[in-house]
């Protein structure tokens, strides 16, 4: 699942162009309650009520199992930390 701020159309054509069919995507363009109850929403500055790069690994029970919040939106998350959490 991938959640942003950017419209669906847009997520859908980010994915058909990396050739993700297996994505769910969502937006927060209209509600960033999401943003606020995993503590990811961007609270100053420029990017202010965007998301933070992150990662959150939920399992079956939707109990967070792993998370990572970079500190600078230009950086990636560890992906492979959060697959290797899913693989366990």
């Amino acid at each position: 699942m991938c959640v942003s701020a950017d419209l669906p159309f847009a997520q859908s054509r980010f994915c058909g162009a990396e050739g993700l069919s297996n994505v769910i995507t969502l937006s927060t363009l209209r509600n960033n309650e999401f943003l606020k109850n995993y503590g990811v929403e961007i609270v100053d500055g420029p990017l202010k009520g965007l998301a933070a790069r992150a990662v959150i690994v939920l399992d079956e029970n939707d109990n967070v199992i792993f998370s990572q919040l970079v500190d600078e939106i230009t950086h990636e998350p560890d992906y492979d930390a959060a697959l290797n959490v899913l693989k366990a």
